[in-house]
């Protein structure tokens, strides 16, 4: 079951685009007890079906703007590859750090950010 609620909050975090790995990340690795390496990928997979449900309902509500998006795709693309090679050639322990650099510089933006 902790695995079912764990993974609904990531969903509803997708949803609101959000980013449901703010969530999943840390509760596997915290929770379950995943290493960094195997919570990132199973977020990865996760990203798939939520990605797909929230791109249905957000392109039925005509909040899509397609030229923006190709763009983003691509550097998107790019971006994966590189991360990838870069995270699968560091250790879990840095991962993590980079991880939790990443997750504090967010949370400090959503706090102090107007709007």
């Amino acid at each position: 079951m902790l695995l079912f609620f764990i993974g609904l909050a990531s969903g509803v975090i997708s949803g609101m685009g959000i980013g449901g790995g703010t969530i999943l990340i840390p509760a596997l690795i915290f929770l379950v007890g995943l290493e960094q390496h195997v919570a990132q990928s199973v977020n990865l997979m996760a990203f798939f079906p939520t990605a797909i449900i929230a791109i249905i309902i957000h392109t039925k509500n005509k909040y899509v703007r397609y030229k923006t998006t190709f763009y983003i795709v691509l550097g998107g693309i790019a971006g994966a590859i590189i991360g990838s090679k870069i995270a699968v050639s560091i250790s879990a322990q840095t991962l993590r750090r980079f991880f939790g650099i990443f997750l504090l510089a967010m949370g400090i933006y959503e706090f102090f950010r107007k709007n």
